[in-house]
């Protein structure tokens, strides 16, 4: 062949191995959408001053799809979770939180990912690295027993099995969610959710939002819920057991599910029979109610230690069921599910409207004025701690849910009241709940919006009530 022979040869070739540079499909380091990608690894954490390492960086969940099977009797969970995530900068690994279960298997777009899983720490590293912006579906299955997690304040979260019988209960404030799902475990990250729950025919699998399908097959059931507003983790719920379930709406026709255990079912009858009321009073209130559905989940008092506002359909045990925390636990669905803390720091705008709307439910049903409830906060004849600390500065993870949170948090919404005056205030409650609707809020956001709609300098309001952490000479 000679010299122009071996030219043409060659150019063909050439042609194919600039090609293939070009478009990067010999090259795993490149994204497969053909844009060099050279990721660095998410945060394990998002640097929460109580709870570091809760959450991770790098990535936004839009979406949970979460495929359980439960067996009661050997209390195993075989559990496939679909996340739908965007890369928030370029990736080349990340994390999600899981406690004590055996990851089986990991895949990121349909590849397998390498699982590294020490601790509560799950590092994934997909096949290729993905670039800032993308949306990508990571798809972990796992299996074990689920485990409680004591929380800093001793508090019992997590997975929480009958001592007795079949009966489950998961529940997730702060960190419990983690011991049944993998996760972005922070209330920064929120997401849509999708729960089908495979159990023994016997029972009911009680979740979030709204049942849609029930189906049986052989001797197992599987319920199919789907929460389709978002929800921070620490929502979540599952409920486990042969519950009394009941329909209802209220009269402005939001659907209403109660899941009763039947051992408690004539003792919370009465408690109950309010919510319909309880929820129009709300709305009048608080504004339109930003989810899709409402209802209760009722336990016996052995089963957890505390009522928690889980998204939609709240946990009672039956030793905490009365009207007043019915009354909590239904604000809650706007401040603190709707309108969500960024931070574990700003828990007293969960808790502070909560309480708060139970002293105008007192006004307004019980003939006591928010004043009343007011000035016996302030005297704490009880001696709760209520002058413990600063309502927006806990001293740690175990007192974020001490009385300061809650009682003070109510104080500095009622000083609001009196230095705007009821018009404002009831605009600015139900105005802050509208705009951050389905969104995180910090402190620093509420103070503002006060200020904006307000048109007032608050800054000795702060001060003392809500970062002073001396009891006023005057209430």
């Amino acid at each position: 062949m000679d010299q122009r022979s071996l030219i043409r040869a060659a150019v063909p070739a050439l042609a194919l191995l600039l090609l293939g540079g070009l478009t990067g499909c010999t090259d795993d380091s490149q994204d497969p959408q053909g844009q060099d990608v050279h990721g660095t690894p998410g945060a394990t954490g998002v640097s929460d001053p109580y709870f570091a390492g809760l959450g991770n960086g790098g990535y936004d969940v839009q979406h949970y799809a979460l495929t359980l099977d439960y067996d009661p009797k050997t209390r195993r969970l075989k559990g496939t979770a679909e996340i739908t995530a965007r890369a928030t900068q370029d990736l080349s690994a990340f994390n999600l939180d899981l406690h004590a279960m055996t990851v089986d298997s990991a895949t990121v777009d349909g590849e397998k990912a390498t699982a590294d899983h020490s601790g509560d720490e799950l590092r994934l590293r997909p096949r290729h690295d993905l670039g800032k912006g993308k949306t990508f579906r990571t798809v972990v299955r796992y299996s074990g027993e689920p485990q409680k997690i004591t929380d800093a304040d001793d508090a019992e979260e997590g997975w929480l099995k009958s001592r007795t019988g079949d009966d489950t209960l998961a529940v997730g404030e702060p960190a419990g969610s983690m011991a049944w799902f993998p996760g972005n475990n922070h209330p920064s990250d929120k997401a849509t959710y999708d729960i089908a729950v495979t159990v023994p025919k016997r029972l009911q699998a009680i979740s979030n939002g709204e049942l849609r399908s029930q189906r049986t097959a052989g001797a197992r059931t599987t319920f199919s819920w789907k929460s389709k507003e978002p929800m921070a983790t620490y929502l979540a719920t599952l409920a486990i057991g042969a519950y009394d379930l009941k329909p209802s709406r209220t009269p402005s026709d939001i659907p209403v599910l109660t899941a009763v255990d039947p051992s408690v079912a004539a003792d919370s009858a009465e408690v109950l029979a309010e919510l319909p009321e309880i929820m129009e009073w709300a709305v009048d209130n608080f504004g339109p109610y930003p989810f899709s559905s409402v209802g209760a989940i009722v336990v016996p008092e052995d089963e957890v230690g505390y009522a928690l506002e889980t998204q939609t359909r709240p946990v009672f045990p039956l030793d905490q069921l009365d009207v007043t925390t019915l009354v909590h636990e239904i604000a809650h669905q706007w401040y603190g599910n709707s309108v969500t803390p960024e931070s574990w720091k700003d828990m007293w705008l969960n808790e502070g409207f909560a309480t708060y709307a139970e002293w105008i439910w007192a006004e307004d049903y019980e003939d006591t004025p928010a004043q009343e409830s007011f000035d016996a906060a302030f005297a704490d004849e009880e001696e709760s701690g209520v002058w413990d600390f600063a309502p927006a500065d806990p001293p740690s993870a175990a007192q974020i849910s001490d009385s300061p949170v809650y009682q003070r948090g109510a104080m500095v919404l009622h000083k609001i009241r009196q230095e705007v005056g009821e018009d404002l205030f009831y605009d600015i409650v139900e105005g802050w709940a509208t705009t951050y609707r389905h969104a995180n809020a910090s402190t620093a956001d509420f103070t503002a919006y006060v200020e904006k709609k307000s048109g007032k300098d608050l800054d000795e309001l702060w001060k003392t009530w809500l970062y002073g952490k001396a009891k006023p000479a005057t209430p």
